[in-house]
């Protein structure tokens, strides 16, 4: 499969396309003055704990106070490891934990929407290019994309990078990324020892700054580009600035030379999404209908709380029996809403009403295809059936929300 990535620059807006045999799969969108906040880290200020919620509301300095569950506060999280028993262990109360007023470290997982603020952790984590860093965590781990029969050995190999270079004092754990599979022992060490110095600048930054300052930012759109959405598949990266190409040619060179050299500066006088047809693909694809070849649809409305996705036979009235036309409808729309959640980057709980199928072959065909359709995604994703009446209908869950893609 063909991948391209389309890179559209201005002072006030980024645009990134990764168009797939000739389709928009994901478009990401970042304005100068709207950047995403996920992955940055802040001092935070306390402002009120809420024991009835088991939450609080922190100042981070924006014009809305961020949200902190106490699932998401580190030390729960501690405690329910030392318990030994999961994530089922009981959550020690909020109030015992935190109070108004006190300064904390906080990591935004969730950038701010509509009425809501930020939704914040105090379990931090770095990402870097083949690993991801838990500072406060010893726990070591692999992708769930990478092939389980593999995931031991890498684990072992990680191990033991770790054990050769360990200076004193350095605790913490590691996830190892989808693209550090193939890494070499020496780039892995580089990452690692990178991560480490970022965490040490935090801290250092901690002490002396005063509370809701930043203590640290995750890279910018096109940096992310080269770190998390460049892959085997990618034939080309072009831009359409020079000033930026350097940039990202200079940034690439030093820590992904193979993603660099696939980096081409588009020169031509029509805008590159206009020559590529990507603006009117995404006008089409980000309607309320979205239309399939067969004839079918999708209704897409999107909440607060959910969001749901009707499919429809339309105008299709396709093979030999109505059971078929069904089933192809559904077929076809599975692929189709996959493709969405990616465009609309989508998350939290999505119910996807399907045409109703009498044969559970055709269920289960369905079902599956939409699991094969979502493993590309780069957010984890779970879809199962659900029994809503006496027939079942496929429902999609996606979980996660903007950022670095944990590989």
């Amino acid at each position: 499969m063909q991948q391209d990535i389309l890179i559209n620059w201005s002072p006030q807006e980024t645009r990134v396309a990764v168009v797939e045999n000739g389709v928009v799969q994901e478009l990401h969108l970042e304005r100068a003055l709207e950047k995403g906040l996920v992955g940055n880290v802040y001092l935070g200020k306390v402002s009120r704990v809420l024991p009835g919620m088991q939450s609080a509301f922190v100042d981070i300095g924006l014009e809305r106070a961020a949200f902190l569950h106490v699932a998401d506060l580190w030390s729960s999280v501690a405690t329910r490891h030392a318990d030994g028993e999961g994530t089922n262990a009981a959550l020690v109360p909020i109030e015992k934990q935190i109070f108004e007023g006190q300064s904390l470290m906080v990591q935004v997982i969730k950038d701010p929407i509509g009425s809501k603020g930020a939704r914040l952790s105090s379990q931090i984590s770095i990402a870097g290019r083949m690993l991801v860093y838990l500072p406060q965590d010893n726990h070591i781990g692999v992708s769930q994309k990478i092939a389980p029969d593999q995931r031991e050995a890498l684990k072992q190999r990680v191990l033991t990078l770790l054990r050769e270079d360990q200076p004193e004092g350095a605790t913490g754990g590691f996830i190892l990324r989808t693209n550090g599979e193939d890494a070499s022992d020496q780039e892995l060490l580089e990452d690692i020892r990178y991560l480490r110095k970022t965490w040490q600048r935090i801290r250092e930054a901690a002490l002396v700054k005063a509370p809701k300052s930043v203590l640290h930012q995750d890279l910018d759109l096109l940096q992310r580009v080269l770190r998390d959405l460049v892959s085997d598949e990618t034939q080309t990266i072009r831009i359409d600035s020079r000033e930026q190409h350097e940039r990202l040619r200079q940034f690439g060179l030093e820590y992904m030379p193979a993603a660099a050299a696939k980096l081409q500066h588009y020169k031509g006088e029509r805008p590159i999404f206009d020559l590529f047809g990507i603006d009117d693909d995404v006008a089409r694809a980000l309607g309320r209908r979205v239309d399939l070849k067969s004839g079918g649809y999708l209704i897409i409305d999107q909440t607060e709380a959910l969001t749901t996705v009707d499919i429809n036979t339309g105008a299709f009235t396709g093979a030999r029996n109505f059971d078929e036309t069904i089933f192809k409808t559904n077929l076809e729309a599975a692929g189709a809403l996959a493709r969405q959640l990616r465009l609309r980057n989508l998350g939290g709980v999505i119910i996807a009403d399907f045409i109703d199928m009498v044969r559970e072959d055709h269920r289960e065909a369905v079902l599956q295809e939409l699991r094969k359709q979502l493993s590309r995604d780069r957010v984890k994703t779970s879809a199962r059936g659900a029994s809503v009446s006496p027939r079942r209908i496929p429902r999609g869950r996606r979980s996660g929300g903007d950022r670095p893609l944990p590989g």
